[in-house]
């Protein structure tokens, strides 16, 4: 079997795992490996089918970094949460609560030491896992 074939091949399994995972970087390797393969096709040797494979690699691994940090700060992550009303179920000694909401149970933290301990309070922000209190219900 000739060497390109099994560049292409390498390019399908790796486009295959690609979109299991979707990050995008090994739809970069694929490509590089395609691009080997076409590189084998034209009768290039063995070194600049490596050379080009990797050259391909680094520049779209650059490209995607560049494309991807331009991303994050474009999109907005709102909370649903945010203003939703909570119904504390206890009180720890800590000042820390255990609420319920959306059909479960969630750890929680009042916004500051002077937040009223009332039956219901409204979620300020989502903190990791747990819930910041607060008793003003948010306008979002």
């Amino acid at each position: 079997m000739e060497i390109y074939i099994y560049w292409f091949l390498l390019a399908l399994i790796l486009l295959g795992l690609e979109m299991v995972t979707g990050t995008f970087y090994l739809l970069v390797v694929a490509i590089a490996m395609a691009v080997g393969g076409l590189a084998a096709l034209l009768g290039a040797g063995i070194a600049w089918q490596l050379v080009l494979c990797a050259v391909v690699v680094v520049a779209g691994t650059i490209i995607l970094r560049r494309w991807k940090s331009t991303q994050a700060g474009e999109t907005p992550n709102p909370s649903f949460d945010i203003g939703q009303p909570v119904r504390v179920i206890k009180w720890h000694d800590n000042g820390s609560a255990r609420v319920f909401y959306r059909g479960a149970e969630w750890d929680a933290e009042p916004e500051s030491a002077d937040t009223p301990h009332d039956e219901t309070l409204y979620i300020k922000a989502v903190q990791g896992s747990g819930l910041i209190l607060t008793h003003r219900k948010s306008q979002q």
